[in-house]
């Protein structure tokens, strides 16, 4: 189920989609990039619930819904247009990037996904399998890098301990700085 609303935070009325899912076991907000509130809650519990957990969380929320209207990037808008011309080269990049970063890695990668995500550069789920965004495409190589990098060797460190991190200095020693960059975007 899901459902528009609009609640009033800090003397502001804000709009979101208020969503119920029957596999949700937990409240969840989400601030997208395009500055909206998704508010995701189990089947069971009620709207005025879900309200007042909004309104504990006003500061925070009024700060990113903030932080994403001003947020400026250099990329262009995720289109499924562009999605559909770029997934191949995309994919082609990906593939080329991770051929070359595994052999100082050798791990098993199952399956290779190129998706038109707007918020992820990239994922690895337990089973090996790969996803990135067809937006790589429109950064620049050091930081294509670090994203192919950051990907592959979550399938040897399924977390961000210093043993991961270590893993990704071995072929990208100026992870650091690549990060904050990657963050600001």
């Amino acid at each position: 189920m899901i459902v528009r609303k609009e609640i009033i935070l800090n003397n502001q009325k804000i709009p979101y989609t208020f969503r119920k899912s029957r596999r949700s076991r937990c409240m969840r907000l989400t601030i997208k990039t395009d500055a909206t509130l998704v508010v995701s809650v189990p089947w069971l519990l009620s709207r005025k619930k879900a309200e007042d957990f909004i309104r504990q969380k006003a500061d925070w929320i009024l700060g990113k819904l903030e932080y994403f209207k001003n947020k400026k990037t250099n990329l262009p808008s995720a289109t499924r247009k562009d999605y559909l011309q770029y997934k191949k080269l995309a994919r082609e990049i990906a593939q080329k990037k991770l051929e070359y970063f595994n052999q100082y890695y050798n791990f098993k990668i199952g399956k290779i996904s190129i998706r038109n995500q707007k918020t992820r550069w990239g994922s690895c789920s337990r089973s090996g399998n790969l996803n990135f965004s067809y937006r790589i495409i429109y950064l620049s190589e050091n930081l294509c890098d670090y994203i192919i990098v950051h990907e592959l060797c979550h399938l040897g460190e399924f977390n961000h301990s210093k043993n991961f991190w270590d893993l990704v200095q071995k072929t990208v020693p100026e992870y650091k700085k690549i990060r904050k960059e990657i963050k600001k975007m």
